[in-house]
C-alpha cells in the first residue's frame, strides 16, 4: 500500500460571526472525488469511495474524532499536535464528496484563522493508504483504500507555493512597495532549504504570514 496525497482548491473559507460570541473559521467545498481522473493520473471508483466514505463518516466524523492538519506530512498518522480543524461533515453529491470542517482553537488553528483574516487563499488535501494498479494510463486506487483524513490545509500554489518558489528563484516580483528587502529573501531561502520535506508546508505558510505582516 503506498500514501496517497490529493489536493483540491474547491474550497470557500468561512468566517461566521455572532452578537457576543467570538468568530467562527470554517472551510467548505469538495474535500472527495470519484470516477475522475485527478491531477495526479489517479481514479477512485464510486463503489470504492462510498464504501470509505461511510466508513470514515461512522468511525470518525460522527464521533469528533475527523482532523485535519496544517500541512501535508507524509504520513498516514494523525499527529495531534498538528491538528488544526476538525471535519464536522462529508456528505455525498454525485461524484463528489462535500465537506465541512471547522477551524480550531488550536495552535495550528490558530495560524489558519490568522491566514484567512490576511486574506491568504487555501486548499485542502485528503490522506490515504491503498494500492494502486495501472490502467490505460490511468492509476486505478483499489479496494483496500483507507482514509487517514478527509482533508489537511494546505497552500494554495498561487499564495504561498508561489510566494516560496518565487524566493527560492530569486525573483523580484515578490518585492511590494519596496518593504521586502533583499536580507529578508535570503534568511527565507535558508530556511526553506532547512526544512525537512514533512514540514515544508508548514513552512511556506509561516513565511507567507511573514511576508503578508511586512506589506500590511
Amino acid at each position: 500500500m503506498k500514501l496517497i496525497k490529493e489536493h483540491t482548491e474547491e474550497v470557500k473559507l468561512i468566517v461566521e460571526e455572532k452578537l457576543g460570541k467570538p468568530k467562527e473559521y470554517f472551510i467548505e467545498g469538495i474535500f472527495l472525488q470519484s470516477n475522475l481522473k485527478n491531477r495526479n493520473g489517479r481514479m477512485y471508483s464510486k463503489d470504492i469511495m462510498d464504501k470509505e466514505v461511510n466508513r470514515y463518516t461512522e468511525e470518525y466524523v460522527n464521533k469528533n474524532r475527523a482532523f485535519g492538519e496544517l500541512g501535508h506530512p507524509d504520513t498516514p498518522s494523525i499527529n495531534l499536535d498538528r491538528v488544526c480543524m476538525m471535519i464536522k461533515s462529508l456528505k455525498e453529491d454525485g461524484d463528489n464528496y462535500v465537506g465541512r470542517a471547522k477551524i480550531m482553537d488550536t495552535p495550528y488553528g490558530k495560524i489558519v484563522k490568522s491566514l484567512i483574516d490576511e486574506g491568504a487563499q487555501l486548499g485542502v488535501s485528503s490522506r490515504g493508504m491503498g494500492s494502486l494498479i495501472s490502467k490505460n494510463g490511468v492509476q486505478m486506487v483499489q479496494d483496500d483504500f483507507t482514509l487517514a483524513t478527509a482533508a489537511d490545509v494546505v497552500a494554495d500554489p498561487s499564495a504561498p507555493g508561489a510566494f516560496v518558489q518565487g524566493i527560492m528563484e530569486g525573483r523580484e516580483w515578490m518585492l511590494v512597495d519596496g518593504k521586502f528587502v533583499e536580507k529578508d529573501l535570503s534568511e527565507a531561502r535558508g530556511i526553506i532549504r532547512a526544512t525537512p520535506s514533512s514540514r515544508l508546508e508548514e513552512q511556506k505558510l509561516k513565511l507567507f504570514m511573514n511576508f503578508l505582516q511586512k506589506i500590511k
